[in-house]
């Protein structure tokens, strides 16, 4: 991973779309549905600078913020500025860019994402200012799946989900099928989860999952004006394309759940017992953490994750 550098990693052909920061919210998340992108960094041009990131989170956070009821349009969604919207939510907040430039190492890429408890880290090239492409979770571990099928398996790729303690077991957030879309969207924010499974009134047995990626379909279709739509309503549009909840069980090895999770091209994958009830989440963070912590520490260089 210190041998291969961000720039190994870029796609021959891959979209970036770039906000300046004057644009309207609304025709920012219009143009995240168009291109189909989950984010864009945003370009500032009194600073002549990248100077953060526009995502869904950003979109759930100003419906679950403004929305009050199917009569009353959301002002801020509406009319606001990018540059406005980030004056309001970052305030005192407000930190720079996480970025980082193409000649560095995929390890410090994964430490970066880590460390900053982000999703996506944009490749800016120092010289021109460009930005590149946006890494993420999903396309690290996609090239270091394939980067491990061209060498020996390390012995922990063997070991269960189990034994690597890896995921999440405890206090999962979840929703039924009838729990309301501004509620849904409540819980994405309170308890700063990408993804909440949907399952049945009869127990914890898992009927679907509604991921932060749905919400924009609101935007899509334009339908963020009535939040107080069930969940199932809203999943509705993606039915014909949906292909079931991606699961597992915690006895299978690292190696089948990597291999699982690339294949399916999701983010994350719902722990089921043998009666299909929710046990946990493994997400595509959990497992990129524990790979380079188990291979950081294998090597002995714990402390370079927290410097």
């Amino acid at each position: 991973m210190k041998s291969h550098k961000c720039y190994d990693i870029i796609p021959t052909s891959s979209k970036l779309v770039v906000f300046d920061t004057t644009l309207q919210v609304k025709k920012a998340f219009f143009a995240l549905v168009a291109n189909g992108v989950r984010a864009a960094p945003l370009w500032e041009t009194k600073k002549q600078s990248f100077v953060g990131m526009l995502t869904i989170t950003d979109f759930i956070i100003i419906l679950q913020r403004y929305y009050k009821s199917p009569l009353v349009q959301i002002y801020e969604l509406e009319e606001h500025k990018i540059e406005t919207w980030r004056e309001l939510y970052l305030q005192e907040t407000f930190k720079p860019l996480v970025n980082i430039p193409p000649d560095a190492s995929l390890f410090e890429a994964v430490r970066s994402l880590i460390r900053n408890k982000i999703h996506r880290l944009p490749i800016i090239d120092p010289v021109t200012g460009n930005a590149l492409y946006i890494l993420t979770h999903k396309r690290i571990l996609k090239f270091l799946q394939l980067f491990l099928s061209e060498m020996p398996k390390p012995a922990f790729m063997k070991r269960s989900l189990e034994e690597l303690a890896i995921g999440t077991y405890e206090d999962i957030a979840f929703i039924h099928p009838d729990t309301a879309i501004i509620k849904a969207l409540n819980i994405f924010v309170e308890r700063r989860v990408s993804a909440l499974p949907v399952v049945d009134e009869s127990g914890r047995k898992v009927v679907d999952i509604y991921s932060k990626f749905d919400v924009i379909n609101l935007a899509a279709e334009k339908t963020y004006n009535n939040l107080d739509l069930s969940v199932t309503q809203a999943l509705q549009h993606r039915s014909q394309y949906f292909e079931g909840v991606v699961k597992c069980n915690r006895l299978e090895t690292l190696e089948t759940i990597v291999d699982r999770i690339v294949q399916a091209e999701v983010h994350r994958l719902v722990v089921v017992d043998q009666n299909e009830s929710i046990v946990g989440i493994v997400s595509l963070s959990d497992i990129l953490q524990a790979l380079v912590l188990t291979i950081v520490s294998r090597f002995g260089q714990k402390r370079l994750l927290s410097e």
